[in-house]
């Protein structure tokens, strides 16, 4: 018998929706373990945004139809929330995709409107 479990499927899945994940299992199961533990006092230190809102960060990002930004790109936006086209250059710099600077400015311009 095989026991190494097959990857089915890669999804991104933002920090936002991490974190109401884990308060579900909370609520449902009354504590979590130890890593569950430690993911949500992570999270409860960066994620600055709700799942209402996070999704509504997201929808915006995707409705500026900016060519070749993916799901995994603005999920990280979405997560770190820059304020400046620095910071949209600085996580952007991982990947092979290139941005012009007036979409960058775009990005900016949502992410700073839910960061306030």
């Amino acid at each position: 018998m095989d026991s190494k479990p097959t990857i089915i499927e890669e999804k991104p899945v933002p920090m936002f929706e991490v974190k109401s994940e884990l308060t579900k299992v909370k609520k449902r199961d009354g504590e979590l373990n130890y890593r569950g533990q430690k993911t949500t006092e992570y999270l409860d230190v960066f994620v600055k945004l709700g799942p209402k809102k996070g999704k509504e960060l997201v929808d915006e990002i995707q409705g500026l139809e900016i060519p070749r930004l993916k799901e995994e790109h603005i999920y990280k936006i979405v997560d770190v929330m820059p304020t400046d086209v620095e910071g949209i250059k600085l996580i952007l710099h991982g990947y092979t995709l290139n941005v012009s600077k007036e979409n960058m400015k775009k990005i900016v311009d949502v992410v700073t409107k839910y960061a306030s």
